[in-house]
């Protein structure tokens, strides 16, 4: 597995950059699976591929500096702040269900269960696929490709899927401000659904997941 150096872009460098790993490996009809981790800056808000952004107010975000861009994955909108984020791109030849987009995301995220497990943070995966189309901020939604603490959302992931092979990535929830979520997404952010890092384990740090990823 490639692993990607750690980094701090832009929300529009990100997603650039994601979509140009995922698009030279086609090109180059790599076998080869790619996995980034990185964080962002100025904070920024990602839309769903197809997400209607008519909740956003840009007043708000220009109040405190947040940014704004659209992914090529599906789901719902994700602040990008107290948090980093990991996508992986893989053939789909290479996962044993590539073909059932079901599987193939319990297959991914077998490696941050793995990674975390190193860390000894147990993850499970989301139990069902309930849509509660109400909430505009994904990690309120919960689907059966999260990630899981005691049933709380720790990590939300989305897919997208180009001639062979898949680009997954995903948010992990080092913190986050409650007020600011509620101001930004105009919606109740029930402490029961989502957890974070800090709340788990606040001795770990993003090194130590860095750390985890490299295999030290």
């Amino acid at each position: 597995m490639k692993i990607i150096p750690y980094s701090v872009n832009t929300g529009e460098k990100n997603m650039k950059v994601d979509a140009e790993l995922l698009d030279r490996a086609i090109q180059t009809n790599s076998d080869e699976n790619i996995f980034r981790l990185y964080g962002w800056k100025p904070a920024c808000i990602s839309l769903g591929k197809n997400q209607n952004d008519s909740f956003i107010d840009y007043d708000i975000l220009k109040k405190y500096n947040i940014d704004i861009v659209r992914r090529i994955t599906g789901g719902r909108a994700l602040l990008h702040d107290k948090e980093i984020t990991y996508s992986y791109i893989t053939p789909i030849k290479n996962l044993k269900n590539g073909e059932s987009v079901i599987e193939s995301y319990k297959e991914i995220s077998q490696i941050l269960i793995n990674i975390f497990n190193k860390l000894g943070i147990e993850l499970t995966l989301g139990g069902d696929k309930s849509i509660h189309t109400k909430f505009d901020y994904c990690m309120l939604i919960s689907t059966g490709a999260d990630l899981c603490y005691h049933g709380k959302k720790f990590i939300g992931s989305a897919q997208y899927r180009k001639q062979g092979y898949i680009l997954q990535h995903g948010s992990i929830l080092l913190d986050y401000n409650k007020e600011l979520l509620e101001e930004l997404f105009k919606e109740e952010i029930s402490t029961d659904s989502i957890i974070s890092l800090k709340e788990i384990n606040p001795d770990i740090t993003l090194e130590d997941i860095i750390d985890a990823v490299r295999g030290k």
